[in-house]
């Protein structure tokens, strides 16, 4: 008698009809009255059993809340299911409003170092973690200059962002253990912090000459890239509202995107139009979602038909070219703009330095988690580590000046791009290179198919070459094992 699977089915969906106890009696009710043989009395005995009238038989099976008949502990079990509530991706964390992640462990695996933050916290998820308070530390001076300049009540921007709690903890893909007190000045003080530090570095604010965050070279480097690490940002609607309620009325004219976009200006190089065209955007989720928007600025894209023949990861760089394919940098400023046109390959030159590589792996982590923006980065880099599977193919774009190595050798570019793809989605024909994918392999079918058809053609297109190859081949051959011998014999030769 298998009675098992019957109360695990049953037990599943107890929550939607009531009371697990009287659920558990209706069910062994049917159960044993429908045995052949089965007297009314044993019949009262088991449902006693399920409410735990004979206890020794309970305590028989304490250890195993999955032995037949032991309900009462399979209850407890159910509703403990039932209560639970995931902790580290909620269930909400699927829709547009949750846009801050936490790096998935299989895309931290790619690079450790660059997927954490180095000298500041910025948000809930590295909120005082060792390594960061000497940045931590300044903060509060950045907020006192801030008030000290703009004359606004502290308890005003405090009361601005405790009315977004809601909406602010809406934007993280796990629940937040903070208060809303302490959540409200984390957002206060990390918010402030950035905006003055972008104002700081464009001159729109004085700064102390010997203030360290500017005088030294390394923390404004470090603090690029922490800015665009996934896990350390803050909505951008956050920073909007400290921008707003701060900004003077002498004070430059920049919007926040302008002033953000001319601060990455060397981290991700753009045309001073780029800046306008982002002054009013709208539906901007944080710094590193805008930064990734101020790079798609291609031209809108003509629906078409593809065949899935061609659409397949490209060969590498060393394949194309003993096809007959070039490589060319083209001369615009835009990096995804890579174009393919009469055997030629035409990529933007990339800059490859400790800066973007961190951003191409903040991207693509984002892009992996959100779904509701293109994944235009993802396969902009799908594409070059195709291309990039080796130090040969590494070294070849670094002499054409497509690729610009500041990164380290060959060796760690071409690792460094092919780690990049691991565990990575990537669907062809939504990416926007799937035309460039698909003239690309077919030219390289083409030329391969018509060099071995010429080569069939001129050894074995007629009885005679055929006779002609097989002769010089044997000749070959034998070449080879005469000249062999005749070394082996001076090598070695015999004994008299």
């Amino acid at each position: 008698m298998n009675q098992a699977p019957l109360i695990i089915s049953d037990l599943a969906d107890l929550h939607l009809f009531g009371s697990i106890k009287n659920q558990i009696k209706l069910i062994w009710d049917a159960h044993v009255s429908a045995k052949p043989g089965c007297s009314s009395s044993s019949a009262e005995m088991e449902v006693q059993m399920i409410e735990g009238a004979n206890t020794n038989h309970m305590n028989a099976h304490a250890d195993d809340p999955f032995v037949p008949g032991v309900a009462s502990d399979w209850s407890t079990v159910v509703n403990s299911w039932l209560n639970q509530r995931p902790t580290r991706l909620k269930q909400s964390a699927g829709n547009s409003a949750c846009c801050i992640f936490r790096v998935p462990e299989t895309l931290i695996e790619i690079n450790q170092k660059a997927n954490k933050p180095r000298i500041v916290s910025i948000g809930p998820y590295h909120h005082e973690r060792e390594g960061v308070q000497m940045i931590q530390e300044h903060k509060p001076r950045f907020f006192s200059a801030l008030l000290a300049r703009t004359r606004v009540n502290f308890c005003d921007y405090f009361d601005a962002i405790a009315s977004k709690e809601e909406d602010i903890r809406a934007c993280y893909s796990e629940p937040l253990v903070f208060g809303a007190s302490k959540l409200s000045e984390m957002m206060v003080l990390d918010g402030c912090f950035i905006i003055e530090v972008l104002r700081a570095v464009e001159g729109i604010i004085p700064r102390d000459p010997d203030d360290p965050i500017f005088k030294m070279p390394w923390p404004l480097t470090s603090l690029m890239r922490d800015f665009l690490h996934l896990e350390n940002q803050v909505p951008f609607f956050v920073l909007q509202k400290l921008y707003d309620m701060s900004k003077s009325p002498d004070e430059s004219q920049l919007s926040l995107t302008e002033l953000v976009l001319q601060f990455f200006k060397y981290t991700v190089q753009r045309r001073p139009e780029v800046f306008t065209k982002y002054r009013g955007v709208s539906d901007v989720k944080h710094l590193l979602h805008l930064i990734q928007l101020s790079l798609i600025n291609l031209p809108p894209e003509v629906p078409r038909e593809f065949d899935d023949k061609y659409l397949r990861p490209v060969q590498s760089v060393t394949e194309l070219r003993s096809a007959g394919i070039k490589f060319k940098p083209r001369k615009c400023n835009e990096w995804l703009d890579i174009q393919f046109n009469n055997g030629v390959l035409e990529i933007p030159p990339l800059m490859i330095n400790d800066l973007t590589s961190s951003f191409f792996l903040n991207s693509i982590t984002f892009e992996q988690c959100y779904s509701y923006c293109s994944p235009h980065i993802t396969s902009y880099l799908a594409f070059i580590r195709c291309l990039v599977t080796t130090v040969d193919d590494a070294s070849f774009l670094s002499v054409h000046h497509v690729l610009e190595n500041k990164y380290g050798t060959d060796a760690e570019v071409a690792s460094f791009f092919n780690d990049l793809g691991k565990d990575v989605g990537f669907n062809m024909e939504r990416s926007y290179l799937a035309g460039v994918i698909e003239e690309l392999n077919r030219y390289y079918e083409s030329r391969w198919r018509g060099r071995w058809t010429m080569f069939k053609y001129k050894y074995f297109g007629n009885p005679g070459s055929l006779i002609s190859a097989l002769a010089g081949f044997v000749t070959l051959m034998l070449t080879a094992i005469q000249s062999f011998f005749a070394v082996y014999a001076y090598i070695y030769p015999p004994k008299q």
